[in-house]
C-alpha cells in the first residue's frame, strides 16, 4: 500500500466487482462463517437490479410478477426454480393465482449475501416473460 492511499474496503471492493454485471455471475456456497451485508452494502447491491425489489429487516430482498393467469404465473415459477438450482441457491417462493412473490436470503448467515442479489439479477432477467416462447 502506498503511504496516505486509502485502504480498499469490502465496500469498495463491492464497487469494483459491481462492475462486472450481477446476473453474469455465480452464485458461490455458503456454509456461514462470513457476516451478512450491512445495509450500506445492501444498498448499493440493489442498485444493481431492477426496479421492484425491496429489502425485508435488512434480512432478505423480495419482489412480485403479476401474471395473466395461474398458468402464466407456473411458466415462470418453473424457470426461477431451473435457474435457481443451476446456481444451487434456491429462493422462498410464494404462488397466488395471478402473481409470484420471490424472497431471497443466506439461510446459513441469517441475512443477504451476494449470492441473493446475483439470483434476483437473473430472475429479473425473465422480465417481460412471454409463457409462450
Amino acid at each position: 500500500m502506498i503511504v496516505g492511499e486509502k485502504s480498499k474496503g469490502r465496500l469498495d471492493m463491492l464497487e469494483y466487482k459491481s462492475m462486472i454485471h450481477l446476473s453474469d455471475k455465480k452464485c458461490v456456497a455458503c456454509e456461514g462463517g462470513v457476516p451478512p451485508l450491512t445495509e450500506a452494502e445492501i444498498k448499493t447491491y440493489l442498485s444493481h437490479v431492477k426496479e421492484g425489489w425491496n429489502v425485508a429487516g435488512n434480512k432478505k430482498i423480495e419482489k412480485e410478477f403479476k401474471f395473466g393467469d395461474f398458468k402464466q404465473a407456473m411458466e415462470f415459477v418453473n424457470k426461477v426454480a431451473a435457474i435457481a438450482e443451476e446456481e444451487g441457491h434456491h429462493p422462498d417462493i410464494h404462488i397466488f393465482y395471478n402473481m409470484v412473490k420471490i424472497e431471497l436470503w443466506t439461510h446459513a448467515i441469517g441475512g443477504l449475501s451476494e449470492n441473493d442479489f446475483i439470483l434476483a439479477a437473473k430472475v429479473d432477467t425473465f422480465d417481460g416473460f412471454d409463457p409462450f416462447d
